[in-house]
């Protein structure tokens, strides 16, 4: 099985805040389900100990294996993260929204949009450093989300089913997920996006 994670040296620094919050959320949803950490392992194709030493903050999951990980429990990334955040605010300062940053994949996602569980869209920025391929194989979290993709900067090749699509700066992709998809910056500079996501 696969096991796409994030290791911290031990012993050094604990785990952000809101690594802690979502190690605690992942360990909520499973034992909402009725999951074994095994049962959990079989549906997601990661193996038993990386899902437990990620439960217990011991690792951070990467971009492709937290998206494994809403995909069993159905629900979009922007709504797990959404979770784990503090009481929603209508308002929240640049310098205040929540980062997640996936070094080994060279991906940074900020959430731009105040963060509540039950709002139907959502804008976040991405960013993708020179040479970043992030493929996610697994099926969509939730089938038929609605995504646009507007390249802020850089150039950016996203590739939705068997099709290939080619940003530049300024250019927007509209989608509906339903399958495999995969991010690469394909530019000398970093891919800087907005994405725009909206239930179905």
């Amino acid at each position: 099985m696969g096991s796409e994670a994030r290791c911290s040296a031990p012993g050094v620094v604990p785990p952000p805040p809101i690594e802690s919050r979502l190690a605690a959320r992942l360990a909520e949803l499973r034992t909402e389900r009725g999951w074994s950490l095994d049962e959990l392992a079989r549906r997601t194709d990661v193996s038993r100990s990386t899902l437990s030493r990620l439960e217990r903050a011991e690792i951070s999951p990467t971009a492709a294996l937290l998206n494994r990980l809403c995909a069993a429990y159905e629900r979009p990334m922007s709504r797990l993260l959404a979770e784990v955040e503090a009481a929603p605010p209508q308002l929240v300062r640049a310098d205040e929204q929540s980062v997640w940053e996936d070094v080994p994949s060279g991906f940074t996602r900020r959430s731009v949009s105040p963060p509540h569980p039950g709002l139907r869209g959502e804008v976040v920025e991405g960013r993708l450093r020179p040479g970043a391929d992030i493929a996610y194989d697994s099926p969509p979290p939730v089938p038929g989300l609605e995504q646009h993709i507007w390249l802020l900067a850089g150039e950016l090749e996203i590739t939705t089913g068997d099709t290939a699509h080619t940003l530049h700066t300024g250019d927007c992709l509209r989608f509906r997920l339903w399958g495999p998809t995969r991010f690469r910056c394909t530019g000398p500079t970093p891919a800087r996006y907005a994405l725009l996501v909206v239930l179905p």
